[in-house]
């Protein structure tokens, strides 16, 4: 399913990779998110689901919870499979310190501590596009994914 056709109140999780992907890592990413979404199940039933990967650089999966809620044990599945991705592209996707911004048309990750020195050297400012990772449904990631600084919680490094 594209996650298009999911509703806007469906929920989202961001992985983050630690590098930017080859496209022929993405395809096979792909390939195996297709698989995990078409057995991906709570309590028995099938969630409506869809996987992405975006900018060759973050996993993204959403789920619609109308008619079945995303149990703790289909999360957990959820992050083994991620971490099965880690482990197989040799990649980082939990580490939260990371944060990515555009500069031009490309994506950038800087550690936290760096980012916050290029806000305060003048380096990137709160015009700069970040990656807000913390949405939490899809109507948020669709608006409030990619924002400047000043619109993001990006904004308390300045």
């Amino acid at each position: 399913m594209n996650y298009k056709d999911l509703a806007d109140h469906s929920r989202v999780w961001i992985y983050q990779a630690d590098r930017q992907l080859s496209n022929n890592e993405v395809e096979e990413i792909k390939k195996h998110g297709a698989n995990f979404i078409g057995n991906w199940a709570a309590h028995g039933s099938d969630l409506q689901a869809a996987f992405e990967v975006f900018y060759n650089q973050f996993i993204v999966l959403f789920a619609d919870e109308t008619q079945v809620k995303a149990s703790g044990c289909s999360i957990d599945s959820s992050v083994r499979f991620i971490k099965e991705l880690e482990k197989q592209y040799q990649l980082d996707l939990f580490n939260r310190l990371n944060l990515t911004y555009k500069l031009g048309g490309d994506i950038k990750i800087l550690a936290m501590t760096d980012f916050q020195a290029a806000l305060q050297k003048g380096t990137l400012d709160d015009r700069t596009i970040v990656f807000n990772n913390l949405v939490e449904t899809k109507a948020d990631f669709d608006t409030n994914w990619e924002v400047p600084v000043q619109n993001s919680w990006h904004k308390q490094l300045i």
